[in-house]
């Protein structure tokens, strides 16, 4: 095979995250679920986008969170999500191109996709998402050879939601497959877990993901196993490289029977922790891509998340060398 274009190409939502801090009371007053990502109708976005008074806009969802930290790492990068012909649509696209990330959609006539994050006294977030025009990708527009061409393809589970992204994203797992390239794929929520389960373990069965992220919870949702070892088993067995994130208990990979195991790494202060997975994902994509060994992989995804949870929202501020500071606590 031909040296691939991109390092890593990922698939996912392409949202703007409208972010706020309100006590718990708002959250309960409005109805949501605290602490865990919901979709929401439209209407409903915007009346609750109201309510939450002033906010502030960032590009977002998860993978192209990811992306957005592994363009700062030095990678070359493609993301494929589909944004609308209008203001939000318009602020992704900058945004992407600002990052030096191919973003080869043209937009479509239906609003950009949302997700209102609420970020309580502790630090977790209540996320509501509009999906909005994340819940197409038309065959026309996206060519799913182009996985083809990347080293390493990254899926998010959320693209399971709608039929247009969810048989792109299989047929691209399909191509990427077919030319012996590496699979990678986060599930995304207990949500996506739930409603969901059978296709996300018919993908499992069937030997199209090399790298599975999961959190803890998860896990146990598609294991069904709530003893953490015996979820951790059941996955391993289904996937050559399972990566499980425990929150301020780190993290573990399990790759063909090897474990390796990463303490959190917080760089002060929990703030945030909106985008703490999506820079996990990244570093470990980066060491994965680079050809760094499983074990420090796993630290570099712990050492991006650890400074993620120190700011507000899933972006690290401009400027910031996320480069550096990996190679600083590694060399530490």
């Amino acid at each position: 095979m031909p040296a691939p274009r991109y390092d890593v190409l990922a698939i996912g939502n392409a949202l703007v995250d409208v972010l706020v801090h309100k006590e718990d009371a708002f959250v309960a007053a409005h109805g949501l679920e605290h602490g865990v990502m919901q979709p929401i109708a439209p209407e409903r976005a915007v009346l609750l986008h109201e309510a939450m008074g002033r906010c502030e806009e960032v590009c977002g969802g998860s993978a192209a969170n990811s992306m957005a930290a592994l363009a700062r790492l030095g990678l070359r990068l493609a993301f494929v999500g589909q944004v609308g012909d209008d203001r939000l649509g318009r602020l992704f696209a900058a945004d992407m191109a600002a990052s030096g990330i191919d973003f080869p959609l043209p937009p479509i006539d239906t609003p950009t996709g949302r997700c209102l994050i609420i970020v309580g006294p502790n630090g977790h977030r209540t996320m509501n998402t509009a999906i909005g025009a994340s819940e197409y990708l038309p065959p026309a527009a996206f060519d799913p050879r182009l996985a083809a061409d990347a080293a390493i393809l990254y899926v998010e589970g959320y693209m399971w939601r709608t039929e247009q992204p969810r048989a792109a994203c299989r047929a691209a797992l399909a191509v990427a497959r077919d030319h012996g390239r590496r699979t990678a794929f986060t599930l995304s929520s207990e949500f996506c877990v739930r409603e969901h389960y059978d296709d996300f373990v018919a993908l499992l069965d069937a030997g199209m993901i090399d790298v599975l992220f999961a959190n803890e919870s998860e896990l146990a949702v598609l294991s069904g196993q709530a003893d953490l070892e015996a979820g951790l088993a059941w996955a391993a067995a289904r996937t050559p490289l399972l990566i499980a994130t425990r929150g301020a208990e780190g993290a573990i990979a399990i790759e063909r029977g090897r474990r390796h195991e990463a303490p959190a790494e917080p760089s002060g202060a929990v703030i945030d922790t909106t985008g703490a997975g999506d820079l996990f994902a990244a570093g470990v994509l980066a060491g994965l891509a680079h050809g760094r060994d499983l074990a420090v992989a796993l630290r570099m995804g712990s050492i991006a998340a650890g400074r993620i949870v120190g700011v507000m929202g899933p972006r690290l501020p401009a400027g910031e060398d996320l480069a550096a500071l990996i190679e600083r606590r590694l060399a530490a």
